[in-house]
């Protein structure tokens, strides 16, 4: 399940009440990047728009945000910091990416980093690439978009285990930063 229906999906598991449509021209973003973003993403943040999951998975906004946002570069900041990691680690993924292919989307309270790897052309194909500071394997690589491994996260145990170095708890549900 991929786009907008994995949206949909974790609208149902996790409320959306304190959802914030962030109103983003996504023109301009995209013009400022350089490419289109994964529908599945341009729908989180028109549902939700950027803040907390479970008070331990940030997800960021595309474009620098003042008046309190607490990730103010938005993705800039976490893009280059999972550049880093991936030039340090690299060598123990089992797999390779170029590092300017890597884009950040969300933080964990764990200092991971999740991203998208942005080698197709089709931004719904991007997979998720994890950069982990105590997840094992530290560098992996899911073929599934935002939205879907965040409702992998919060709906199956076994990869909540391996692809995150906190804890979500049941019942997880988000606040937008503009309501915490």
């Amino acid at each position: 399940m991929r786009g907008t229906d994995a949206v949909a999906a974790l609208s149902e598991l996790m409320p959306v009440a304190l959802g914030v449509d962030e109103r983003i021209d996504w023109s301009e973003v995209e013009a400022a990047w350089g490419t289109r973003f994964p529908s599945d993403y341009v729908r989180f943040m028109e549902v939700y728009g950027s803040g907390e999951v479970g008070d331990v998975i940030g997800i960021l906004l595309p474009a620098p945000q003042a008046d309190g946002y607490p990730y103010t570069s938005g993705l800039e900041e976490e893009t280059e910091n999972a550049r880093a990691t991936w030039e340090m680690c690299r060598d123990d993924a089992g797999f390779d990416v170029a590092p300017e292919s890597i884009v950040a989307w969300g933080v964990t309270s764990g200092a991971d980093i999740y991203c998208w790897v942005t080698t197709d052309d089709d931004p719904d194909r991007w997979p998720v690439l994890v950069c982990g500071r105590h997840t094992s394997p530290e560098m992996q690589l899911h073929r599934l978009g935002m939205a879907e491994f965040l409702l992998r996260l919060l709906t199956d145990e076994e990869f909540q285990d391996e692809a995150i170095s906190v804890v979500v708890k049941d019942g997880a549900t988000f606040v937008n930063w503009r309501n915490r």
